[in-house]
């Protein structure tokens, strides 16, 4: 769920594979547009970032 290819990203590329996901999450919660966006769910599953396919199989 961390934006790996947002712009906002560019800063934290060489984290990539090294941070653990506790570190990914507090620069989440420091920088929300690290966040991969749009979220969607139907209560069971959660697709993150737009994906035409797997929206269709939500909906």
């Amino acid at each position: 769920m961390f934006a790996w290819k947002s712009p906002s990203s560019k800063d934290y590329r060489e984290l990539r594979g090294k941070a653990s996901d506790d570190e990914l999450i507090e620069l989440m919660i420091r920088e929300p547009r690290l966040i991969r966006r749009p979220i969607l769910t139907d209560g069971l599953k959660i697709v993150f970032g737009y994906k035409q396919g797997a929206y269709d199989e939500l909906i």
